[in-house]
This record gives structure tokens, C-alpha cells and sequence, in this order.
């Protein structure tokens, strides 16, 4: 058994005979944890630096979001790309995932698609360390780490991508980011190419899971107000944070219209793609075909499915907890 000691927890690792190692993290007060204990393929060093820079509240949900093929993290990508577009589609291809963070959304795509070019690229170089460790523990050769040098570029000389991922990003973007930071992924998208827009709460919906853990109609009220409501009722201790603090960690989430306006005010318009998978016939459908892989709540989800259905039908709004969007970049006009 090892123990490694952190300000805020003690985390226990054991040997498993598999070779795994099982991970327990007792906290030392009770902060929010999503996940308290995991089994890992990760060796010993790659859980240090893990623990070291993402903390012990969220060690093992960090680790599981690329090990776990039943986290929001795999199953999110799965559906909300390949729903899109089939699998051969994306073979020979360039695919740039921005915001990459530690690596786990690149890790799994690496795995999706093994004949795809995968580029990661991420601001802070801590999180490009994780990542760069956790390529190198699975030994993948498709892809490659980038660092960005500051919040208003890219690499130098990055190239053109047929394909450009933002996976639960675009809702930590503070609203004066929005614009450029869509500008520049939309600049290094090939005609034609297709922008996938994922895990960002749609900022319509009524009840905010996201950042506050719940709080209803949150969405709905003034920034002051909001920042009041969250930080007294809120039960994930946001109580010190400022509103620029709660923006940056998600709060506001996005809307399609947004999106789409920011990428409309560029020489080259976009293109709202739908799910082409049988069976699927807007957004409403494909996100309660992913939510219902998790057998939580069904009456619940059946509920919010139903009551989004009679929203789309009545004002023909998409009213869903969160954004999958995929946009094509349009191929018939001149930049």
C-alpha cells in the first residue's frame, strides 16, 4: 500500500494481482468529490502527477474520463462525432482537439480513430505535461501535443485541419473570447471541414448541472443575481468565487444560435449539420439516446425528452441540457 499525502487528502494505492492499482482518496473535509475511488492501468508516477496538478477532488474522475468507456467523456465523443459522420470518414483526416486540457479527450479520440492525425493543443503547459505522459504511456504514435504560446493564438505553423473538436471547452471561454478564439478554429478549418461543438450546457435550459450542481432558473436571471444565487445556494462551495471566476468555470454555458452567429460574422459561412444515424432525427433524439446509456433517472430524462419535443414543436427551439453541435464550414464560397 502506498500512500500519498496531498494538502487536502490522503490518496491510498494498492497493487492490484492484475496489475492495476486501486485508487481510494479520503478527504480531509468534505469537499465535493465527483469520484472517491477508481481501479487505473496508470502507473504510480503518471497518478503522482495527476494528483499533484488536478488535485485529489477530481484524480479519479480525470482518470477515468479516458479509461472509463462508460464516462460522459467517452460516450459524449462517441456519439456527438460519430452521429455526424461514419467512422471511415475521418480516416487520412486532420483533427484538431482545442482545449485539449491533460489529455483525456485526446486519448480517446487517438483510440477512435488510430488511421486520424490527432493534434492536441492546450494553454497551460502543466496540462500539455499530463498529457504528454499519458501518450506516452499507451505509446500512441497519431498523434501530437501542442503548447499553445499565448490565450490569443495558436502554435505557429499548425496547418489546416479537416476536422476541429471543442469537448466541454467552449462554456469555460469568457464571453469576450468567444469571438476570436472561433475565429482562429474557424480560420484553420479546410472548407468544407466540420467544427463539432460538445458538452457545453445550453444556456435556455432551466435547471444548471454544470457548474452550480442544479440550481433552477439560474440561466434565466441577471449576472449579479446569478452570481448571488449561486454562490449562497449552490451546494459545490462557490461562496468566495467572483462572477468572472464562475464564468470561466462554466456557468453561462452557450447557445446554438450564439455559436453560430460568431461563426456567420467570418468570409465563410456555416452550415448547421443534423444527425445522420438512423433513427435520429434532430438533437432532442440524440441526446436522449446518449443520456439513456446511463440507467439514472429514466423518468426524469423521459420527461425532459418529451417536454423538449413539445418546446421544438411550438416554437422550434432545441431545448436540451447540452449543446452537440456539428457545423460545416461552407465549401461554395470565395474567401
Amino acid at each position: 500500500m502506498t500512500v500519498l499525502k496531498h494538502k487536502d487528502a490522503d490518496v491510498h494505492i494498492e497493487q492490484l494481482p492484475n496489475g492495476k492499482n486501486k485508487i481510494d482518496v479520503a478527504m480531509h473535509q468534505d469537499l465535493f468529490i465527483p469520484i472517491k475511488n477508481c481501479e487505473t492501468a496508470y502507473p504510480l508516477d503518471l497518478i503522482e502527477k495527476l494528483l499533484g496538478i488536478k488535485g485529489p477532488s477530481w484524480l479519479c474522475d480525470e482518470i477515468m474520463r479516458e479509461e472509463s468507456p462508460d464516462h460522459v467523456v467517452q460516450k459524449s465523443l462517441h456519439y456527438d462525432l460519430l452521429s455526424f459522420r461514419a467512422p471511415e470518414e475521418f480516416k487520412g483526416k486532420r483533427l484538431l482537439d482545442f482545449g485539449c486540457g491533460s489529455g483525456a479527450s485526446t486519448m480517446v479520440l487517438a483510440r477512435m480513430f488510430p488511421d486520424t492525425r490527432i493534434v492536441g493543443v492546450e494553454l497551460e503547459e502543466k496540462l500539455v505535461s499530463i498529457a504528454k505522459m499519458r501518450a506516452a504511456h499507451y505509446g500512441y504514435q497519431n498523434l501530437e501535443l501542442l503548447l499553445s504560446p499565448d490565450p490569443s493564438s495558436l502554435p505557429p505553423s499548425i496547418g489546416e485541419f479537416d476536422y476541429v473538436v471543442l469537448s466541454a471547452v467552449y462554456e469555460h471561454l469568457l464571453p469576450n473570447e468567444r469571438e476570436p478564439i472561433l475565429h482562429q478554429l474557424w480560420n484553420v478549418l479546410k472548407p468544407g471541414g466540420i467544427l463539432f461543438l460538445n458538452q457545453t450546457p445550453y444556456i435556455g435550459f432551466p435547471i444548471e448541472t454544470h457548474t452550480t450542481g442544479g440550481l433552477p432558473f439560474i440561466n434565466y436571471l441577471p449576472d449579479k443575481l446569478a452570481c448571488f444565487y449561486a454562490r449562497h445556494f449552490s451546494k459545490r462551495q462557490l461562496q468566495d468565487k467572483s462572477w468572472k471566476e464562475l464564468l470561466r468555470m462554466g456557468i453561462r454555458g452557450g447557445s446554438v444560435q450564439e455559436v453560430v452567429d460568431i461563426l456567420n460574422r467570418t468570409p465563410r459561412s456555416s452550415i448547421l449539420l443534423k444527425p445522420v444515424t438512423r433513427g435520429l432525427k434532430d438533437n432532442i433524439d440524440l441526446w436522449y439516446r446518449q443520456s439513456r446509456t446511463d440507467n439514472r433517472f429514466p423518468l426524469i430524462k423521459a420527461l425532459v425528452f418529451y417536454a423538449s419535443k413539445l418546446v421544438k414543436m411550438s416554437t422550434g427551439a432545441i431545448m436540451v441540457p447540452y449543446l452537440s453541435l456539428a457545423i460545416m464550414k461552407d465549401k461554395s464560397q470565395n474567401s
